[in-house]
């Protein structure tokens, strides 16, 4: 653990963004063990298809994570980075905080290939997203968590909603807090919610300072990253959002 948490910096800082950004989410209708049934050997499939592309590639890892990220602050997580622009809509493959930089996307459809070959119509591509970031994680030596299950696919991608929730390659940590404020304070009542180290950078503490703690408290860092991708990935699509379970994560059914 302390080997992951002194070279992966980019999950680092990923993680001191994180925890500043979510607030409480509501995992409504998730669990995990929504397949047991129905896809039990999900997770199998996931892990050894995230293995075969660490092994082709290690940093396939931070894409992926990176990919699940900026899924679920546009909407939630509800597999809409994964759309293909079609003649209805213009998908947020192409926004400026995704293009030439969000990767992954072949990742994404070879596991999905394997999980539709062994459940088919059943697990989302927002949940196949949701357990590759885990273990891409988890593969790279960082913590790994049991991961929520149960989401559904979006019917549509909004490029201009990606622009306008998402942050630049550019952005400071200041713009970023100041992006996501509304949504970050969105269901938080006195600051209920919050953890150490949002606390910390709201009080003007440094981010570079933050790293460096975590760097120190592997343990701390642990904890902090795990909370930040569960109340991320408990985010999910506004009501009467058009659903699916889609047979091929580029378009709709």
């Amino acid at each position: 653990m302390a080997a992951f948490a002194t070279r992966s910096a980019a999950f680092l800082g990923l993680a001191a963004v994180l925890c500043v950004l979510v607030g409480e989410a509501s995992a409504q209708q998730l669990s995990p063990s929504f397949y047991s049934r129905s896809c039990p050997n999900l997770a199998s499939i996931v892990r050894s298809g995230m293995t075969s592309a660490l092994q082709t590639e290690r940093r396939m890892g931070a894409s992926i994570l990176r990919l699940f990220f900026h899924d679920c602050f546009v909407n939630g997580c509800d597999g809409s980075i994964l759309l293909d622009d079609t003649s209805t809509f213009t998908g947020e493959k192409n926004a400026g905080p995704n293009a030439n930089s969000a990767r992954g996307f072949e990742v994404i459809d070879a596991l999905k290939t394997q999980v539709e070959a062994a459940c088919r119509a059943t697990v989302s591509c927002a949940d196949i997203l949701a357990l590759a970031a885990r273990d891409g994680v988890n593969l790279l030596g960082g913590p790994t968590w049991s991961v929520p299950l149960g989401r559904k696919d979006s019917r549509t991608a909004s490029q201009s909603a990606a622009n306008a929730n998402l942050p630049g390659p550019g952005s400071s940590l200041a713009t970023l807090i100041t992006m996501f404020d509304n949504a970050y304070y969105q269901n938080l009542v006195g600051q209920r919610g919050l953890l150490h180290s949002d606390q910390e950078l709201f009080n003007g503490g440094s981010q570079d300072a933050l790293v460096r703690q975590y760097s120190n408290s592997p343990s701390q860092f642990s904890a902090d990253f795990v909370t930040a991708m569960l109340k991320m990935g408990g985010l999910l699509p506004s009501s009467g959002t058009q659903t699916e379970v889609r047979l091929n994560c580029r378009r709709p059914n």
